[in-house]
């Protein structure tokens, strides 16, 4: 029988707090606005019966088209004054290979797609003359903008991604290290923290559920703030910002013979988004996915040990979580379509559909979502 279909985005976490982005602020009612017209956008996809990819891919394209978030344009700069882009894909059932990531990308106007070419395309190659990505998992750089172009995927100018917010951003995080280290390594008010000014630490994300009970993780960045030129984060990276699998749970030994237990099937998707070498550091996905497959876990017990306040991130990054390492959330869909969110650090732009059927909206850990 076909099931409900489930939907949760998320647009970026990392020190957001009331003074950082105050509620009556104009870029705090653009986000909000943003994350619920991409989730009335997507949602009437999977009503309709299309696939869990092309429902989160869709979401994930209209997250990197606006400016606003840190993915496609909008894009965080390198330390040298680059975009450097990156984004995966994955399912829980129904391709070879079930995920990839593409990264370093400076050209390809919307990775998300790019990674969805790689996955689908990986299905139909039997040997290097299938034209296709030959069933590799990862692709990088000028050699993966090639394939993009012979794939049709749209190609732009490295100036498309600048925003001036951005290159503001950027310029104020390179002074910002300056100063740190003429005070020999001792912070100021201004150099992170819960009640720093905020900066996008994270990426963009979309979990999504279709009728079949299908699931799909899509993620696309720019990555961190002034990282080093070359740097791959988690969002690319297998069992690090994202995962998505699903298992069968045998039955149990029934007890009444005329009503035997039959065996299930358990699924997991999440989505990572803040400081990525401490995704990267902790496999957090896998790390969440492994706990409800191998600790029987519910997702939402497994995305507080590692992702939550006093997690496994946060326990990890020890003193100086407070200064930014460590932090982050995550974003996740179980077999059931249950929407589940975990976070350590101010808040997380997220949004998703209820049992109702209506969009619900938060930005700030402690917030309701409405």
């Amino acid at each position: 029988m076909p099931q409900r279909p489930s939907l949760i985005i998320h647009g970026g976490a990392g020190s957001i707090s009331h003074s950082s982005l105050p509620p009556s602020s104009p870029l705090y009612i653009a986000y909000r606005a943003s994350i619920r017209e991409a989730i009335h956008a997507t949602y009437p996809l999977l009503l309709a019966g299309h696939s869990a990819l092309t429902a989160a891919t869709h979401a994930v394209t209209l997250l990197e088209d606006d400016p606003l978030f840190n993915a496609g344009k909008g894009s965080v700069f390198t330390r040298d004054g680059r975009n450097e882009l990156e984004a995966s894909v994955m399912v829980s059932r129904g391709y070879r290979k079930r995920g990839v990531g593409v990264a370093m990308l400076t050209t390809v106007k919307n990775p998300i797609l790019l990674a969805r070419e790689l996955l689908v395309r990986g299905e139909e190659d039997g040997d290097a003359s299938a034209g296709g990505g030959q069933g590799h998992n990862f692709l990088s750089g000028a050699e993966a903008e090639k394939l993009a172009m012979e794939w049709g995927c749209e190609v732009v100018s490295p100036g498309y991604f600048w925003t001036e917010r951005r290159w503001e951003e950027h310029l104020r995080g390179l002074e910002k290290e300056k100063r740190y280290s003429a005070s020999d390594g001792v912070p100021d008010e201004d150099l992170g923290g819960e009640t720093a000014e905020y900066l996008s630490q994270g990426t963009v994300g979309c979990v999504a559920m279709d009728i079949h009970g299908t699931l799909c993780v899509a993620t696309s960045t720019g990555g961190l703030t002034n990282k080093l030129p070359g740097r791959i984060g988690d969002t690319p990276t297998l069992a690090a910002g994202f995962w998505a699998e699903e298992w069968r749970v045998p039955a149990p030994s029934p007890r009444n013979v005329d009503h035997p237990t039959q065996p299930c099937t358990r699924a997991v998707a999440l989505s990572g988004t803040g400081n990525g070498d401490y995704f990267l550091r902790l496999a957090v996905a896998h790390n969440i996915a492994a706990r409800c497959r191998f600790g029987g876990l519910s997702l939402k017990e497994a995305a507080e040990a590692v992702a939550g306040r006093g997690g496994e991130m946060q326990r990890a990054a020890g003193e100086r979580w407070g200064l930014g390492d460590g932090s982050g959330g995550v974003i996740g869909l179980d077999e059931k379509g249950n929407v589940v969110m975990a976070m350590n650090c101010g808040g997380m732009f997220r949004g998703y559909i209820d049992k109702e059927g209506k969009a619900r909206v938060g930005v700030y850990w402690d917030e309701e979502e409405t």
